[in-house]
């Protein structure tokens, strides 16, 4: 008995031995979920170093095992501290304490960074890890507000970091800096403390965990300030990291930032295709459900987009029981249900529950849309004119061009046309530029209804006939709709009785005729999943269900 139980502990200590060699290198190659597997088997058959503890860690952390995180990086505080490596015990205290703090647990939070502030002040040690305790005061700053002694503390962070060579401390008080300076109105030269972070994480001079943390808060800092291009430009860069590392944790929200700036590139499936991943992720964990949230809310925008309204109800109202408020999208919902004075009230409620002249820049383009769709004039002037004020403050593309919409807007119900049109104009150049298609396209309506309005007819029907495409193209039903009733001429019936688009009826005329989805992309050089989107589309309005019943419908008919 003595002898068989020998020899099974020197087959464990061997299995150990193995799971643990494979663990680094799994560490090494950046497969977090394998990695942390091999390493808790290992820890399992012999308890793991500081080291490896660290590692177990961060492998928990990067796949998403929160509890594991927190035990594996505990047991490596206290690891380090027998060893007598201070500083690192320090570290593993402070990522403790932000873990812990973005879980929703500030109490746990503060007596862990207090514990690694009293670890570093006993040795008396002078050390980068002094600079890494200065950021979690410099953040509640900037939530509280107090951007410029934010500023101040981020600096003497980085300043410690660059003394003793530390990358990650450097990158996170850079960042950081950049948020303070956002929070105070300093856009510029706030986005530019941003970029230089971006640089450290794009070149690879920062760990993983830290490279994760910077994407996300810096794509989240973009769009909140509408840095449309900067968001666009750095989500596109943490695609490719994650793509390199799929089974990251921050995979998951970076979902929720590409569905956003999807949605806004014209690429409404792939935006809800990524919207809806990021939900199923999160959904049933509580500490990420604002995360949940988010992405419900961006499903619920692009089935409000393509008219599904339904679909677009029921995301709203599970975005908002989740947490997240869902104006001013159900505002337009219901505005696009024809409930402009329930609209109008959802819309002032949420303006006066916000107060931050950035925050309520979102709400106001729907606010001034709303308004004057409920013959609220003077209260759709009121908040154009908030909206060019907090522009004229912020020297940000996008912020001038909703801005410049709504002045036009509000002209043109005002019945000032000419003057409509020069702000139209600008909003819709930068729009085009920026690449956001959808907003670009209702622009050109109101061009339109400009250029009608002083006779050019020609003009109008140019712009009507863009803007069409590009609904067309996205699947937008109920601009399409509205483009229907603004080109019908009286005494004329409804158009297209059958609830087809142009783009289609061309699509089932091409399905009757028997071609396959890739030849019919092929011959109207659209992408394949734009025509599998249009067949979709079709069977739903026919009512039918295969590609032989449309055929059907579409010979009974005469549409071919």
């Amino acid at each position: 008995m003595k002898d068989r139980g020998r020899r099974n502990r020197k087959s464990s200590a061997r299995n150990g031995a193995t799971e643990l060699a494979r663990g680094r290198k799994l560490y090494e190659r950046h497969a977090w979920s394998d990695a942390f597997e091999s390493l808790a088997r290992a820890d399992e058959a012999k308890p793991l170093d500081g080291d490896d503890l660290d590692r177990l860690a961060l492998s928990a952390a990067l796949s998403g095992r929160d509890e594991s995180f927190l035990s594996a990086l505990e047991r490596a505080h206290h690891a380090h501290l027998e060893a007598d490596h201070p500083e690192r015990a320090a570290r593993c205290a402070f990522w403790l304490g932000m873990r812990l703090a973005f879980l929703g647990e500030p109490s746990r939070a503060s007596g862990w960074f207090g514990r690694a502030q009293r670890v570093l002040e006993r040795e008396g040690l002078d050390c980068a890890e002094r600079g890494y305790m200065i950021l979690p005061g410099a953040r509640q700053q900037v939530v509280a507000g107090e951007g410029e002694t934010a500023y101040t503390a981020a600096a003497e962070a980085a300043k410690i970091g660059d003394r003793f060579g530390d990358a990650d401390l450097i990158a996170l008080a850079r960042m950081l800096q950049g948020q303070a300076l956002l929070s105070v109105g300093k856009v510029d030269p706030g986005l530019a403390l941003l970029d230089e972070a971006m640089v450290a994480v794009t070149a690879g001079e920062v760990s993983p965990l830290v490279t994760g943390v910077i994407y996300c808060s810096v794509i989240a800092s973009c769009q909140q300030v509408y840095a449309l291009g900067r968001a666009r430009e750095w989500n596109d860069a943490l695609a490719s990291w994650c793509e390199e590392q799929p089974d990251a944790d921050f995979a998951g929200y970076c979902l929720v930032h590409r569905a956003e700036i999807l949605q806004l590139s014209g690429d409404w499936p792939d935006a809800i295709e990524a919207a809806r991943r990021a939900s199923e992720r999160f959904v049933h964990q509580d500490n990420r459900r604002m995360s949940a949230a988010g992405a419900r809310y961006q499903e619920a925008e692009i089935h409000r987009l393509r008219g599904e309204f339904d679909e677009a109800e029921e995301a709203y109202r599970e975005a908002g029981r989740m947490g997240r408020e869902p104006q001013p999208g159900l505002a337009l919902l219901r505005l696009a249900q024809g409930r402009a004075d329930t609209a109008a009230a959802q819309v002032r409620r949420a303006l006066e529950a916000t107060k931050e002249p950035l925050r309520r820049a979102r709400l106001l383009p729907a606010a001034v849309e709303i308004l004057l769709a409920s013959g609220e004039l003077e209260e759709a002037r009121r908040a154009s004119r908030e909206l060019a004020d907090v522009a004229r403050e912020a020297s940000i593309d996008a912020l001038h061009a909703m801005s410049a919409h709504a002045s036009g807007a509000v002209a043109l119900a005002e019945g000032d046309a000419a003057g409509a049109l020069g702000p139209l104009r600008e909003s819709l150049d930068i729009w085009q530029r920026v690449g956001a298609p959808y907003i670009a396209a209702r622009l050109r309506v109101s061009v339109a209804l400009g250029c009608r309005a002083l006779g050019d007819e020609e003009g109008a029907a140019l712009e009507l006939e863009g803007a069409r495409a590009v609904f067309e193209e996205l699947g937008a039903a109920p601009d399409l709709s509205r483009l229907d009733a603004l080109s019908k001429k009286e005494g004329e019936p409804p158009p297209r009785p059958h609830g087809l688009t142009p783009r289609e009826l061309q699509v089932l005329r091409l399905v009757a005729a028997g071609k396959t989805n890739k030849a019919i992309a092929s011959e109207l050089f659209l992408s394949e999943k734009t025509i599998d989107r249009h067949v979709s589309n079709i069977f739903v309005k026919l009512d039918v269900s295969s590609r032989a019943a449309a055929t059907a419908f579409a010979y009974k008919h005469e549409l071919v």
